[in-house]
């Protein structure tokens, strides 16, 4: 699915730009083969134990941990994203604050993790464990 300009340009502000070392506005945006900017590089640092972070995701969803190359993937709706299935295993998913949906996975094969974001909320057919406001709270 096709999204306009403007909705393309609010998810790389709201996720993206907040941190990102290329710039804080859309202004430096690359196209991907998502609906993220393929410039993105996440710059904020939380020393030393947590490491660098998407500063504009909420907690649970920001940090980057070892995986250093990890980026964020952003898609209109659920059929556009890459699936779900033994190779790409969805693990916590939460409906933000936008109304969009955030799920961080792993693909075990790989042994890599995954950020995807989901414009609108997909949460009732993404079958993982949902992470609530209270469970962010709850987090350090």
């Amino acid at each position: 699915m096709k999204i306009d300009l403007t909705e393309q340009t609010k998810f790389v502000e709201t996720y993206q730009c907040p941190g990102c070392v290329c710039g804080s506005d859309i202004s430096c945006f690359e196209k991907s083969d998502g609906i993220e900017c393929g410039k993105h590089v996440a710059g904020t640092t939380i020393y030393p134990i947590v490491g660098t972070i998407f500063l504009g995701m909420p907690k649970g969803f920001n940090r980057k941990g070892t995986a250093s190359d990890m980026k964020i993937k952003g898609f209109a709706t659920l059929s556009d994203g890459w699936g779900f299935d033994k190779f790409n295993v969805p693990v916590w998913k939460h409906k933000d604050e936008h109304g969009n949906t955030i799920v961080r996975g792993i693909s075990p094969r790989i042994n890599a993790p995954f950020l995807y974001i989901f414009l609108g909320d997909c949460t009732a057919a993404i079958d993982c464990f949902e992470i609530t406001d209270e469970d962010l709270k709850d987090m350090d």
